[in-house]
């Protein structure tokens, strides 16, 4: 089982939006996929529940999401207890997330720090989420688990990565993305050689605990700008190529920490580059509406004329995108069937 997170320090670049689209896809594909919900604005579960978040949230049934997983840890009166998932469909399932898992910030920062000095309570507590996720997969026996995080490097965050075999970056065209690279690079290999630290200093043997590799897988672009021959509106477009001309450097330099010369590598041809994904504009309230992916919407949704070509084209981009993820991370299948596709989906993949 492999466990992919999708993390940038900057927020409002589609990043939930991916992870909802590519667990459905991986799991239309034939993975077992366990999506878990670690932000705590908690997104991700607001796509996949928005019908189900009243009772969740306002009828005291909490005990289904992360945070009550963590609560004895919280309230200092044991260890993690087991999780029940949300079942989406047969291949897909999902850990909810809860909007106060930010009151468990602190108790992870304080851990943090008492876990270099060899504190067994507080290796339990960094390691709580690797530990609920790993048994989470093992009860649904899951393929992968993709990941999905808050736009920060605060302490849930850095007990989440650590937890990770592999970080996918997204990213935008823009100033903003490139400058979250610059800060997200020199953190990840920061967390990365303190934990290493701080794994020889676990008093207690039999406490499962991540490796905190981290990998970083590469990164997908998002929400790219559409060219335009016409006069006075190329000003997005030269933005555009202004800042993804930038990202093979970027992602080198500062990621994955090496100084070998990107001459002649542009973002379309960057291997570390897994994809590209295009702002799908009013799509994505339709399939909302609907509460199914965009490449799942059909003419009965409204997706007709354009919108029909643009499914098309969403269903091509996410397939190719889940197969080069789940290549590069080495996921193999339990042995499931993959998902019935429904008929009009055929039609897509032409």
């Amino acid at each position: 089982m492999k466990t992919i997170t999708f993390f940038n320090n900057k927020g409002g670049v589609g990043k939930t939006t991916l992870v909802y689209h590519l667990a459905y896809m991986l799991a239309e594909q034939g993975y077992k996929v366990l999506a878990a919900d670690l932000d705590p604005q908690s997104n991700l579960t607001a796509m996949f529940l928005e019908d189900k978040l009243e009772d969740l949230w306002m009828n005291n049934d909490t005990d289904r999401t992360i945070l009550s997983a963590v609560k004895p840890l919280m309230k200092g009166l044991g260890d993690i207890k087991p999780l029940i998932t949300e079942k989406i469909n047969h291949n897909l399932s999902l850990i909810i997330g809860d909007l106060g898992l930010s009151s468990f910030e602190d108790k992870l920062s304080d851990a943090w720090i008492k876990s270099s000095d060899g504190d067994e309570a507080a290796f339990r507590t960094v390691s709580s989420f690797y530990r609920i996720i790993q048994d989470a997969a093992k009860q649904q026996q899951s393929d992968v688990v993709l990941m999905d995080v808050g736009p920060n490097l605060g302490a849930i965050n850095r007990a989440a990565l650590i937890a990770t075999d592999f970080v996918v970056m997204p990213v935008a065209p823009d100033l903003f993305s490139v400058k979250g690279l610059m800060n997200l690079g020199p953190t990840l290999m920061d967390w990365r050689t303190k934990w290493k630290a701080r794994l020889e200093k676990n008093p207690e043997p039999t406490l499962p605990l991540p490796a905190g590799d981290m990998k970083p897988m590469g990164y997908v672009v998002l929400q790219h700008n559409v060219r335009s021959s016409r006069p006075g509106l190329d000003r997005p477009v030269k933005a555009y190529l202004k800042w993804a001309k930038r990202l093979p450097k970027v992602y080198r330099k500062f990621v994955l920490d090496e100084a070998t010369s990107t001459e002649g590598v542009a973002v379309e041809n960057d291997p570390y580059q897994l994809g590209f994904l295009k702002h799908y504009q009013s799509l994505m309230p339709m399939a909302m509406e609907v509460r199914k992916p965009i490449f799942r919407l059909k003419p009965a949704d409204g997706a007709i004329g354009a919108h029909a070509q643009a499914v098309k084209d969403c269903y091509r981009d996410f397939k190719e995108l889940a197969e080069k993820i789940a290549e590069v991370a080495e996921v193999t299948k339990s042995g499931t069937s993959p998902l019935g596709v429904p008929k009009q989906t055929t039609l897509f993949e032409s």
